[in-house]
């Protein structure tokens, strides 16, 4: 008999990662309940009571109905905010608090659910430098890093370290003419830091010398490890000059792979690394809602059923 209790998907409306999943998720007859945070409340509603046994109530989508005392699992991934555009501001302010708390509190103490992932791991793992922290912790080689306010520190840094590059601690997107941007990844000099480095925080990080890339992703038990060649500093930014090989992970990463996200209590991570000239892996970062997809038909590894296996809590041996 099949298990009735449902998968929620928090997600977007157009999101093309989730559609697979869910689509996935169809094809094994297990129910899912789709909706973006952005749908409360004039779409979604919750009843949600504080019992003994925890909370129980109901969570209603235009044509779906979830226990919230039964839910499976919980995949959650990049959702809209909420908004209410219709009131001014502070009672849109008032009620965006209470719908993050309220919603929010509700969707994240769910009993006996699988998050993928939980959303205040997902909060915590997204500060770069708590993830770079947590890498040098586990094992893995991370290249010297600055984070500053002080353009004095900033280039006697990069002086110190001969190449260095600018990172974006977060990359909010810009609306430039209509069309969106996010700040890139750049190689810096000493003679390219100003004065508006006081402005703000920034990293700089030693620029390692690499032969390739590598994209690791982390889904429960399962680790996928794919090689990215390019000549680009930054493999993200002109996908049509990339080559992929899936690999296998040299000694040492894989524990260090566990202990970064049992340190973050991740079941999902998108683990980026440059292969150094000399060999070793350096980490880089870490995205706990990363991308993922486009890489199964470009390898032929079973990313989705490896989602689908995790969020259908299937037992492998």
């Amino acid at each position: 008999m099949n298990d009735p209790r449902p998968v929620l998907v928090v997600t977007s409306l157009h999101d093309p990662t989730s559609d697979v999943v869910i689509r996935e998720l169809h094809d094994r007859d297990i129910p899912v309940v789709r909706f973006d945070s952005g749908d409360f409340p004039a779409s979604l509603t919750v009843e949600a009571e504080i019992t003994p046994h925890g909370i129980r109530g109901r969570l209603l989508t235009p044509s779906r109905t979830a226990d919230l005392a039964d839910v499976r699992a919980l995949y959650y991934r990049r959702p809209t905010g909420f908004a209410f555009p219709h009131l001014d501001e502070q009672d849109a302010r008032f009620a965006i608090t209470q719908a993050r708390y309220g919603l929010g509190g509700v969707l994240a103490s769910l009993p006996g659910c699988l998050y993928v992932n939980h959303p205040h791991r997902i909060g915590d793992a997204e500060f770069k430098p708590s993830g770079l922290a947590a890498a040098v912790e586990a094992g893995f080689l991370v290249p010297p890093t600055l984070i500053t306010s002080d353009p004095d520190a900033a280039r006697a840094f990069v002086k110190r370290h001969g190449s260095a590059i600018y990172k974006p601690l977060h990359n909010p997107v810009y609306r430039v003419d209509g069309v969106s941007n996010v700040v890139k990844v750049a190689e810096v000099s000493a003679v390219d830091i100003d004065d508006g480095v006081a402005g703000t925080a920034h990293l700089f990080q030693r620029r390692i010398v690499k032969s390739a890339d590598v994209r690791v992703t982390v889904i429960g038990d399962q680790v996928y490890c794919v090689r990215i060649d390019s000549d680009l500093l930054d493999w993200r930014t002109d996908y049509d000059r990339l080559t992929y090989t899936p690999v296998e992970p040299p000694p040492g990463i894989v524990p260090a792979l566990r202990h970064y996200m049992d340190h973050f209590g991740l079941v999902f991570g998108a683990f980026d690394f440059c292969v150094a000239e000399d060999g070793p892996w350096w980490f880089l970062e870490c995205n706990p809602s990363g991308q993922w997809y486009w890489l199964e038909p470009e390898t032929g590894l079973p990313l989705c059923a490896a989602l689908a296996d995790l969020l259908e809590r299937k037992t492998t041996t």
